[in-house]
């Protein structure tokens, strides 16, 4: 698996979403990889497009409630990447129902769901997790 320790925000809730993120696109990037006939992959390619719609939006959802507590200052500009996110996975989820497997289709997936999470992860939800270490160390009145 693709994950790292120094990708822990210091918020359970978010790093175990996390893990279990970087665990499902490792997966699914090693099946979408794996030299076998695509009809063998379509099982494991439909699973985890059902996990990946439901799941970013549950997980989103929570570090968005998290970003919420915090008064986190760049909320909006997270909540867009976010939706977007949301938009293209559901977009793949209907192409994939309309034309069955397409391995072009599923590689480019793959790829950009690996960078993307990687990326996101490493930067974006970083600056959540200075943010609050920041705020921590504002002195209380």
């Amino acid at each position: 698996m693709l994950w790292k320790d120094k990708y822990m925000l210091g918020v359970p809730l978010i790093d175990e979403q996390h893990q279990e993120l970087f665990r499902r696109v490792t997966d699914f990037v090693e099946i979408v990889r794996k030299p076998i006939p695509w009809e063998q992959k379509t099982e494991q390619v439909g699973r985890t497009l059902e996990f990946m719609k439901d799941y970013v939006v549950t997980h989103f959802r929570d570090e968005e409630n998290l970003q919420r507590q915090l008064g986190y200052p760049e909320m909006e500009s997270h909540r867009k990447i976010h939706q977007d996110m949301v938009a293209y996975v559901a977009q793949v989820a209907r192409e994939y129902e309309e034309k069955g497997y397409e391995e072009q289709m599923m590689q480019q997936f793959a790829g950009k769901l690996l960078a993307w999470l990687i990326n996101h992860v490493a930067s974006e939800d970083q600056k959540i997790a200075d943010y609050a270490k920041r705020k921590e160390m504002e002195p209380h009145e």
